[in-house]
């Protein structure tokens, strides 16, 4: 049986996936901004202007997408800032 955390890391994969659509490698901009209105509708509510800033600090290639370690990196900032 899996763990809490292995659940909660499949779970992760499984969504990152779901939102990329049918290039399931990468979330475009349009793809992030559906994904934070349904799953992170919190932060946006809290900063409408999220995702352009998101990709802005994260997209450094400037392909106007996020991979899945820039996703990660995208958690991992929401989790330190609400620790």
């Amino acid at each position: 049986m899996p763990s809490e955390l292995e659940c909660a890391m499949e779970s992760l994969i499984t969504m990152f996936h779901r939102y990329a659509g049918k290039d399931t490698n990468t979330l475009s901009r349009r793809e992030l901004r559906e994904l934070m209105e349904n799953e992170l509708s919190t932060f946006l509510k809290e900063d409408p202007a999220a995702v352009d800033k998101i990709m802005k600090d994260l997209d450094t290639e400037r392909k106007d997408v996020l991979d899945f370690d820039m996703f990660l990196s995208l958690l991992a900032r929401f989790l330190m800032a609400n620790n």
